[in-house]
C-alpha cells in the first residue's frame, strides 16, 4: 500500500515549535497554502489550505528557518486522526506527517528581516576565451 503526499506552497503563518511534555521531543506545526492546478468556472485559482507536522530535528529547523510567506516542499504521508472537541463531539482532522521538508526561498541576507528579498550579488562578466568548449 501506498501513503504518499508531495506539496509545494507558502506558509500561512510562522511556525509553532513545541516539544512533547514526557520525551521532550520537537514538534512542529504549520499550514501550506497550495494552488490546485486548475481554475474554478469564474476562471480563478482555488487553494487548499493542508496542516503540516514535523518532528525532532527537522521540526526545529523549521522553526528556525521557516516563516509565515516562505516557499517550502513537504514529502510526507496523510494522517487522519480523531479527537474529541469541548462539546464533547467526536471530530476527525487530516493531516501530512513530513519525512521530508525543503526550504526553497532564499536564506535572508544578514540583518534582513524577510525571505522574500533579493540577496545582494555581484554581476560576473564572462569572457568566450574563458568557456572552454
Amino acid at each position: 500500500m501506498i501513503n504518499r503526499v508531495v506539496l509545494i506552497g507558502r506558509l500561512t503563518r510562522d511556525p509553532e515549535l513545541r516539544y512533547t511534555p514526557n520525551a521532550g521531543v520537537a514538534v512542529v506545526n504549520f499550514t501550506l497554502a497550495v494552488d490546485r492546478p486548475f481554475t474554478n468556472q469564474q476562471g480563478e485559482r482555488e487553494t487548499d489550505f493542508v496542516n503540516i507536522v514535523v518532528w525532532r530535528k527537522q521540526a526545529e529547523n523549521c522553526a528556525n528557518y521557516l516563516q509565515k510567506g516562505s516557499l517550502a516542499g513537504v514529502d510526507g504521508r496523510l494522517q487522519i486522526r480523531s479527537y474529541d472537541d469541548s462539546q464533547g463531539i467526536r471530530r476527525k482532522a487530516a493531516e501530512v506527517v513530513a519525512d521530508n521538508v525543503r526550504f526553497l526561498d532564499k536564506p535572508p541576507a544578514a540583518g534582513s528581516s524577510g525571505g522574500n528579498e533579493e540577496m545582494p550579488g555581484e554581476e560576473m562578466s564572462i569572457n568566450e576565451d574563458d568557456i572552454p568548449f
